[in-house]
């Protein structure tokens, strides 16, 4: 077997690369692409302007081209898709599964839809592509792709190895052979292997699986992403009301919305309210960090507050524990919030164990706080060598702050899911600066009480 050689991207290559476009050297270029991934070329790209970019594709195969353009992300791709015509656009539509043809037309203006659409040269592609442009992108209609390969129920083999071979010209990849009945109803699937092994005259009804998992079009791409992680699918059909196959989505596009949906909750829990990248403007970033720096700030003050409030109650030893109090409910909160966001992201708690799990929660909460309020309570009787009391308030009040803190880390993300407000936004700033006040409020709430005493 002939090994390929992995691409290695070399500031010097790159150097000698940029020289080849300045020049316009087309041999060089062509020569150092040749046999690359599509991706590594794309990863190339983005080191040089979109006209030196466009430059290069114009050298490459358009097969080669429109994958490159595909891998690019969206705010890059409507850039650089203004450096062509309409007519190039549909060129590279055209060599596309059509979802990924829907997608980038759907970030093209209005009317230079219109002309994409009209460029495109295969009638049965533009179909396809202007059926799933009428499906929001993030449910199972947007997602699907219309090529796929299905045989009819009453087929013989022998029929159906000829529309598998009809079929595969348009099919990249071919993951199984969908069954369906007379009015295109999916009925089920069969394996390639179960075709090749059967004879030439028996019937795809005889050999066929009517256990399959499909999804209807109008289902949130978090449900379809949810259901091929949990059955470990690598392929899975799309029906409409009727039932009638329409399409299928496959791995790479459901990775695709894997990923993306992490950056969101990746964002959220770092208090970024906007989906932006690094390479934004310096407004948009602003605007996307500042709402919940604005919610910590006034967390501060509250807190400041609090402290006014209480302020015959507070010595100049109570504030030496401030920190401890504000750190360990927020780690709790962090934790509990943390892992309810990830059993909610998974569909696999809150069911009919919701009670069960939570309890569970309060006796973990029990257990940690009672260690910590004990290891505190000595550390500051006696390594620090305080009365009594204080060694109480701090560590009653730790305690205290470890409970509530728990709760509000488990319920928050519970309720915001109830409220469709997405559950990562608990771990972020949000569940922080809740527990940092609930902890303050705790603290001298508890050395008020007892200082009264």
């Amino acid at each position: 077997m002939e090994s390929v050689d992995h691409f290695e991207l070399t500031q010097e290559f790159l150097e000698r690369f940029g020289e080849a476009i300045a020049t316009q050297d087309s041999t060089f270029i062509q020569e150092s692409l040749d046999g690359v991934n599509p991706a590594d070329i794309t990863s190339l790209l983005h080191e040089f302007t979109s006209e030196e970019s466009k430059y290069v594709l114009d050298l490459l195969p358009v097969g080669e081209t429109a994958e490159i353009i595909n891998d690019l992300d969206q705010d890059l791709r409507v850039k650089f898709l203004q450096h062509y015509s309409p007519s190039e656009i549909s060129r590279f539509v055209g060599e596309l599964d059509s979802d990924d043809g829907a997608d980038i037309i759907n970030e093209l203006p209005i009317k230079i839809r219109e002309e994409v659409i009209e460029g495109i040269e295969n009638e049965q592609k533009a179909a396809n592509v202007l059926e799933l442009l009428r499906y929001d992108e993030d449910c199972a209609g947007g997602l699907m792709a219309k090529e796929l390969i299905k045989a009819n129920v009453n087929w013989s083999i022998g029929k159906t190895i000829e529309e598998i071979r009809r079929q595969a010209e348009n099919v990249q990849k071919v993951y199984a052979v969908y069954v369906v009945d007379d009015l295109d109803r999916l009925v089920g699937r069969v394996s390639l292997k179960k075709i090749v092994m059967a004879e030439d005259h028996v019937k795809v009804s005889s050999i066929y699986d009517d256990e399959v998992i499909s999804v209807e079009t109008f289902q949130e791409e978090e449900e379809v992403a949810s259901i091929m992680q949990k059955y470990d699918l690598e392929a899975l059909p799309v029906v409409n009301r009727q039932g009638r196959l329409m399409g299928r989505i496959t791995i790479d596009d459901i990775v695709d919305v894997i990923t993306e949906l992490a950056e969101q909750d990746r964002q959220l829990m770092s208090g970024i309210s906007e989906d932006v990248e690094e390479d934004d403007s310096i407004w948009m970033l602003t605007r996307a960090r500042l709402p919940w720096l604005v919610v910590g700030m006034l967390g501060g003050l509250l807190g400041a507050l609090f402290m006014e409030t209480f302020e015959q109650n507070i010595t100049l030893t109570l504030t030496f524990f401030i920190p401890l109090i504000m750190a360990t409910g927020g780690n709790v909160g962090i934790q509990s919030s943390s892992l309810v966001v990830q059993s909610l992201a998974n569909k696999s708690a809150f069911t009919k164990t919701t009670y069960t799990r939570l309890w569970k929660v309060f006796w973990v909460a029990i257990l940690n706080g009672l260690l910590l309020a004990a290891m505190v309570f000595l550390g500051v009787q006696f390594l620090m060598e305080s009365d009594l009391k204080l060694a109480f308030i701090v560590a009653s009040s730790l305690l205290c702050v470890v409970l509530l803190a728990s709760f509000m880390g488990t319920a928050t993300p519970l309720v915001l899911d109830k409220f469709d407000i997405n559950p990562a936004l608990a771990s972020g700033p949000f569940i922080t600066t809740a527990n940092d006040l609930l902890g303050l409020a705790v603290y001298f709430g508890v050395a008020h009480l007892l200082f009264s005493l």
